[in-house]
């Protein structure tokens, strides 16, 4: 009977083994439609980390000489294959486990053309769903590409969609992509860069069967010119979408951040709040009609956007279980509000030094800067712990505003500096740094503020060992445990620097950790326990 049941145990053991999943997936560019980044692979610890190497790695100019320096992408991770983006709109698939190339999507030479006058050519990431991948497009195309094969199955211009509501989204505007699509409910949601620029921001749904509009019209972050606030206005008004919404499937409802009011620095003539912008927005999946909105920064007048995605928690507040969205903004502050209602749980955390008095033709210094407090880089939450944490950046900004909007500074080409500004700079004995801030959801407390050497422009994954990566601007790559706060790994990439945040899956059993670096060498790397310690080195 004994050896029955030892036997027993192990056909039982054996049997679950074989029922494992093949794969664990990082299916969205922040992991879940919540954008909590939170992966649930467990098996690389604190304990175990120093054997995390190199499995495979790819340069992408070797791949094609004409991919743009420089990359922020966010790599999806679907059933084994790895999907990355690069400047210029390129976009691979990859065996996730191998690296060999599945296919590689080139765009045309509209995107190179475009790119001659885009003030940034990033992108960061796709949505795969249906059997498709979709993209956005430098040029404000939308791109729906077979997800074994990479052909184009449907590629539309953003100004078609809806006409004479869309006609003027074109590059000559001040519009560009630069954003991921993030899919749901059949839709794919998709927003605007371009605040700076002057161009009327907005959020759209589009049908993943054939990408006609599932909205009977955009939803705008800003009235028309000419109309409200922008009456007096020469120009658009901004409040562009930069980084992918965020989805509460339950609730049916999508979060967005908005960016800033234009001109950037000059307010005289955009009186008032300018509501929607540096915003937190929620509206109706399914008809796109607004339901709330959480202003950071009234009448902002020092580029304070909301750029990063938000990001929906559960979480015990005050002993009450509670579903909120987070977010932090360039103004240095951070946010909570009641996912349903938008009724405010933590009013402005401070994280970064805030002094911004109002610009003049003369210029004033101003805290965190216009690169500062959190940028497009996304937060992470880990529901252990209950603590977020914030990818910040201290780069405090010398800005100058116009006389008047009609007195424009041209000498400095496309983009904020033309409308209603003029130079914006920082002292050259000024050594911008990051922040790695960690706030207990439970308290809005700060637990712990750790300094980094360079600006947080990538943001974190975590994992559900208690472990959350990311990347600095030196090639640096790190773990920290999120607990304490303290690093427990540290990579030397062989590349430059890191402007996005890692993918973290599975492929058999096996865990693996891909992140992209930018700068003049654009590059893929991708680690696993037991990997290669050649391709860059461990920091001693």
């Amino acid at each position: 009977m004994k050896y029955l049941r030892l036997a027993g145990l192990a056909f039982s053991v054996a049997l679950l083994a074989s029922c494992a999943p093949d794969y664990v997936n990082f299916p969205n560019v922040h992991y879940d439609l919540a954008s909590t980044r939170s992966s649930p692979v467990k098996d690389i610890t604190k304990d175990n980390i120093k054997d995390l190497g190199v499995v495979w790695s790819v340069d992408f100019k070797a791949l094609d000489p004409s991919i743009a320096n420089g990359n922020q992408n966010y790599p999806v991770a679907v059933d084994g294959v790895l999907y990355v983006t690069t400047g210029k709109s390129h976009v691979f698939a990859f065996d996730a486990a191998t690296g060999k190339v599945r296919w590689h999507f080139k765009p045309d030479s509209g995107v190179d053309d475009f790119a001659k006058i885009s003030p940034i050519v990033a992108n960061r990431g796709v949505a795969v769903a249906e059997g498709k991948v979709f993209a956005l497009l430098i040029d404000n195309r939308v791109v729906a590409l077979d997800a074994k094969t990479g052909a184009v199955e449907k590629i539309v211009a953003i100004k078609d969609l809806y006409p004479g509501e869309t006609d003027e989204i074109t590059g000559a505007n001040g519009y560009y992509e630069t954003t991921a699509p993030v899919y749901f409910d059949g839709k794919i949601f998709i927003g605007s860069s371009g605040s700076d620029n002057g161009v009327r921001g907005f959020v759209m749904a589009l049908r993943a069967s054939d990408l006609s509009p599932a909205w009977d019209h955009p939803f705008w972050t800003v009235p028309p010119k000419g109309q409200d606030w922008l009456k007096d206005s020469h120009y658009q008004g901004g409040g562009g979408v930069w980084m992918p919404v965020t989805i509460d499937a339950e609730s049916g409802l999508v979060y967005f951040a908005v960016g800033n009011p234009a001109p950037d620095f000059f307010g005289e003539n955009r009186p008032g709040a300018n509501p929607y912008t540096d915003s937190v927005v929620a509206v109706e999946a399914k008809t796109g009609k607004y339901v709330w909105d959480g202003q950071e920064i009234p009448h902002d007048l020092w580029d304070y956007d909301a750029a990063a995605s938000p990001m929906l928690i559960k979480a015990k507040i005050g002993g009450v279980d509670k579903k909120i969205v987070v977010q932090g903004g360039k103004g240095g502050l951070w946010f909570a509000w009641d996912a349903a209602t938008g009724a405010v749980v933590y009013d402005g955390v401070p994280f970064a030094k805030i002094d911004h008095p109002k610009p003049t033709p003369e210029g004033v210094l101003v805290y965190p800067g216009i690169l500062g407090g959190e940028n497009y880089a996304p937060e992470s939450y880990d529901p252990a712990t209950g603590y977020v944490l914030i990818p910040g950046i201290e780069y405090p900004a010398l800005i100058k505003s116009a006389t008047h909007q009609d007195k424009l500074d041209k000498s400095f080409g496309y983009g904020a500096l033309i409308f209603g500004t003029t130079m914006a700079a920082t002292p050259p004995d000024i050594v911008p740094y990051g922040t790695v801030t960690a706030i207990d959801v439970t308290t809005g407390k700060i637990v712990y503020q750790n300094k980094t050497d360079n600006m947080m422009r990538g943001g974190f994954t975590n994992t559900s060992s208690g472990l959350a990566f990311y990347g600095e601007l030196d090639g640096i790559y790190r773990a920290i445990d999120i607990k304490s706060g303290s690093t427990v790994w540290e990579w030397q990439l062989d590349g430059d620097n890191v402007g996005g945040a890692p993918a973290i899956y599975q492929v058999k059993g096996k865990s693996y950790v891909a992140l992209t670096s930018g700068g003049t060498k654009p590059k893929l790397f991708v680690f696993a326990l037991g990997g290669d310690k050649t391709q860059g080195q461990p920091v001693q």
